[in-house]
């Protein structure tokens, strides 16, 4: 689900974070059914007042996921909670284990990276469940890289928010 806010100036604002004060109009995340709560101006009926419904609003909210993604992932390499690069990768996934925490709970895969390199990763970790949303340019640069294929982030609370946000995400990606 997806909420959304109506701003100060009445326009609709997604809430991506859910934090944004006002009463919330809440959808599912599918591309079809924003177009449409757009188009059949559903937001207003809502919301019982005149409501500004940006023309690019699954878009926005498509990049204030995909940026929230991103943060998490920085915010565990940060935290000391994800590796990057094939061998580190591997590494952690024989160990089931990044550093001194143990566990595994999360796969990220590149979707522009060889099937070759996955596949090895597939028979470490049979049971983790991957991501593959972002191109190696995006998971780079929020690992601090320039660029990474495969990355791994340790198992706890952050791995479920990014998760989360990871199937958020691909089901409002999905109809695109």
């Amino acid at each position: 689900m997806i909420r959304f806010v109506v701003g100060p100036d009445g326009t609709i604002v997604p809430d991506v974070e859910e934090t944004l004060p006002g009463r919330g109009l809440w959808l599912t995340a599918d591309p079809a059914l924003v177009e449409k709560a757009v188009a059949k101006g559903l937001f207003a009926k809502a919301a019982r007042r005149s409501v500004r419904t940006p023309a690019d609003l699954g878009a926005q909210v498509s990049g204030l996921l995909r940026r929230r993604c991103l943060d998490l992932v920085g915010l565990a390499r940060r935290g000391g909670q994800a590796v990057a690069g094939f061998e580190k990768v591997a590494a952690a996934l024989r160990a089931k284990a990044i550093g001194t925490r143990s566990g595994i709970g999360l796969r990220l895969e590149a979707s522009d990276g060889a099937a070759d390199g996955r596949s090895k990763l597939d028979a470490l970790s049979p049971g983790i469940p991957v991501v593959d949303i972002f191109d190696r340019g995006e998971l780079g640069m929020a690992l601090g890289r320039d660029d990474a294929v495969h990355a791994v982030v340790g198992a706890g609370p952050l791995v479920q928010r990014l998760r989360r946000e990871a199937d958020r995400l691909r089901a409002l990606s999905k109809g695109r």
